[in-house]
This record gives C-alpha cells, structure tokens and sequence, in this order.
C-alpha cells in the first residue's frame, strides 16, 4: 500500500470525543493544530506565520488512553497516516435552518486533512509527563486441566 505517514507537532486544539461503535469499538477524535513559526529579521525574533488543522482519529486501546491522557491546549506529537479528502454538504437543507444565508445554493465544499494515528504522545520540549501503564486482564490458566480460573 502506498499510505502518507507523516508526525505532526502541535496543541490539541479541541478536547478529545470518545465513543464506543455498535460492535464496541473504542474510538477517539481530535483536533490538532500546527503552527509554522518564522525568524523575524526585523524584529531579531520568533513570529507565527499560518495554522494547519488537522482531524485526528484513534482507535481501540490508543483511542481510550488518548481520552484519559489528553486536554485542550496540550503539546502533543502525532504519527500516523495522512489522509487529504474533500468533503460536501447541501445548501438547500440549511436554509430550512434559522440564520441560513439567502441567495446561496448548491453543494458546500470544503477539503479536510486527517490522521488515522497509531501514536500520540506529549512533547516532552515543551513540558514533562508522567506514563502510567495501562494493565489488561488476563484470565489465569491452571496449569494441570488448563481451564480458566474464576
């Protein structure tokens, strides 16, 4: 498969969503802002330029710690895949809604970058952190009869 993997270094710009799908799939969403900062001759110092935003995705395991461990404003790193898609939504069915915009019709467009993360941590350049490990259970197996123990 030829996939875009890519780590971004950012601030959570939104706190993360957590659900569990029907088939009780743990999944977890967030925004990521990176913000390109520049030397300034002028002014001898850092300045912002432009912010990129991005949808990050988690799921299962990452996407339950993730939950636990990240806050709005956070410094994280993210690794994962990078997906580019375009997105569309009809104009007709949101001038039915109050504060609609007159004269506007057809299709809202607009494009979305998204990571589908296999790792998300803090950067720890900017900050300290401390990792608790996560425990899962495992049932016990008695050795002679090999059945499980209650």
């Amino acid at each position: 498969m030829n996939e875009t993997w890519t780590t971004v270094v950012g601030n959570a710009a939104t706190r993360p969503d957590f659900w569990e799908t029907a088939a009780g799939v743990a999944v977890a969403r967030f925004r990521l802002a990176a913000t390109v900062r520049r030397w300034d001759r002028k002014t001898e110092g850092w300045v912002d330029a432009y912010t990129s935003f991005y949808t990050v995705w988690a799921w299962r395991t990452l996407a339950a710690n993730l939950a636990a461990s990240v806050s709005l404003g956070e410094p994280l790193l993210v690794h994962g895949t990078l997906r580019v898609r375009e997105r569309e939504k009809d104009r007709e069915r949101e001038k039915a809604q109050p504060g609609a915009v007159e004269g506007e019709s057809g299709p809202k467009r607009w494009i979305t970058a998204e990571i589908d993360a296999v790792a998300v941590g803090h950067d720890l350049t900017r900050g300290t952190s401390a990792f608790r490990r996560v425990s899962q259970a495992k049932p016990l197996v008695s050795t002679p009869t090999g059945t499980t123990s209650p």
